[in-house]
């Protein structure tokens, strides 16, 4: 992993006087799984909203899919997949119909999005469930589904806002399962989470605190830097040194 498809350099983000990003550096691989942690208030959704295109960085310079976020916000949209903390899909319609509204949306052929989704329903064992409303499914269901559609159009980065909040331990391990089916594919996976345990299945962590990153390395680097057991340990560590 050496080709980057986040680049970030001395972002800061203001809103009036207050910091939500504090001269952020990091980088982002081609099919790498990176988590991104830090407690609430850190300012790791502001940061995603930026990455996302959806809002511009004060100064610094953002690069997504080779994209500038500060020049052309709207041509990273095309290039990425979001799944936010809060559910995505429409309760209203069923699940084929979600899955056709999100390829129109991606701007995807109506061959292919009928090729895709035959693919899907059959790849989640979905077959039951294709005419079925969204509001009628259980929770890890819907998840996985809105995962699955958030990268329906092979897209080069998909940002995971807590996406296993709420759902049961056996369903995260299934989550997870397809975090990493999809990254084999060279999809780059942003992830925020608050488990920590998840963090340990990642490629790579960063670590937020009052706006800044204060680490950034592989889980298994930090527990030797911090001398912890855990990731966890190792958050514990930085978020609350006294």
């Amino acid at each position: 992993m050496n080709n980057s498809v986040i680049t970030v350099r001395n972002l800061v983000k203001k809103f009036g006087s207050f910091v939500a990003n504090d001269n952020l550096n990091f980088e982002v691989y081609a099919g790498e799984i990176f988590g991104f942690l830090g407690a609430n208030g850190a300012g790791k959704t502001t940061t995603i909203r930026i990455l996302s295109g959806l809002s511009a960085p004060t100064s610094g310079e953002v690069i997504v899919a080779g994209i500038n976020a500060s020049k052309k916000p709207e041509e990273i949209k095309k290039q990425i997949g979001y799944m936010s903390q809060k559910f995505s899909l429409y309760e209203d319609l069923t699940v084929k119909e979600n899955i056709m509204l999100y390829g129109g949306i991606y701007g995807m052929s109506k061959s292919l999005i009928k090729e895709r989704t035959e693919n899907l329903l059959e790849k989640l064992n979905f077959r039951d469930y294709g005419n079925k409303l969204i509001a009628d499914l259980p929770l890890g269901l819907r998840q996985k589904l809105a995962f699955s559609i958030a990268v329906f159009h092979e897209p080069k980065i998909v940002f995971l806002d807590e996406p296993t909040g709420g759902v049961d331990p056996i369903t995260r391990r299934q989550f997870w399962e397809m975090i990493y089916e999809t990254a084999s594919r060279g999809i780059t996976v942003f992830v925020t989470t608050h488990y920590m345990d998840e963090a340990e299945y990642c490629d790579r962590i960063s670590i937020m605190s009052e706006a800044k990153i204060v680490a950034l390395d592989t889980p298994e680097n930090l527990k030797k830097l911090y001398n912890a057991a855990t990731v966890e340990d190792v958050f514990i560590k930085i978020a609350r040194p006294n």
